[in-house]
């Protein structure tokens, strides 16, 4: 059973940057395509993008484009998250999970291993 680990969420003011990544415990996760997700408080778990198993394909949420970017090291079993202009909206807890069955990539119902979730909080 592969687990997630994340990292490098945290607090940043309004505008800023942060890195998340995801590590995986199993060499396989170089096969599956991975997602991230972000839920805040009172809200449902939303897509904010997922990334092929090659990398070549990169879904991104609207609210994202142009300001995060996934990226992937399968040598590394790690998966990233680049969050740039960040704005208080973006607070939220951020979850990468490694998706397993049906079609959409922005359905967190397709996916089956979920890391523990990294708080970010961008301050105004």
């Amino acid at each position: 059973q592969v687990q997630l680990i994340e990292s490098g969420g945290g607090l940043v003011q309004a505008g800023g940057s942060l890195r998340l990544s995801c590590v995986a415990s199993e060499r396989t996760f170089s096969n599956y395509v991975v997602g991230w997700f972000r839920q805040a408080p009172g809200k449902e778990r939303e897509f904010v993008a997922a990334i092929g198993w090659s990398g070549g394909i990169t879904p991104v949420a609207d609210f994202a484009k142009g300001r995060f970017t996934i990226s992937r090291d399968n040598a590394k079993k790690t998966v990233y998250l680049q969050m740039d202009s960040l704005q208080p909206e973006d607070t939220a807890v951020y979850y990468c999970a490694q998706h397993s069955s049906g079609s959409e990539w922005d359905d967190p119902r397709n996916y089956g291993y979920w890391g523990q979730g990294n708080q970010v909080t961008v301050s105004s």
